[in-house]
């Protein structure tokens, strides 16, 4: 019997999670005060890596800058500080990205 059969097959693998793209509070002080900051904004700065993955802001750090950011998600953490700091969280709707029906 070949070894793929003779050994357990274990785990679990979701195909339909979705995978983010992980934002920091503190990699926002790349930016001027009362920017606009999207997912083409945080290409451009190199902390993300292309358009089509959704970004959740983690709240790591401190935020310095009021900011107007648009994410997909965020921590209610980043959300607090953001806010505190004087800042503008707007919430992206994102599409599941898996299998079609």
């Amino acid at each position: 019997m070949p070894l793929q059969r003779r050994l357990p097959k274990r785990g679990f693998t979701n195909n339909f999670k979705t995978n983010f793209a992980l934002i920091k509070i503190k990699d926002l002080d790349l930016f001027d005060a009362d920017t606009e900051v999207g997912t083409q904004e945080l290409l451009d700065k190199g902390l993300v890596k292309d358009l089509q993955t959704p970004v959740k802001l983690l709240g790591d750090g401190e935020m310095t800058k009021p900011l107007k950011l648009k994410v997909s998600k965020a921590s209610k953490s980043a959300q607090a500080k953001l806010e505190a700091a004087g800042g503008v969280l707007a919430l992206t709707e994102e599409k599941a990205s898996g299998p079609a029906d």
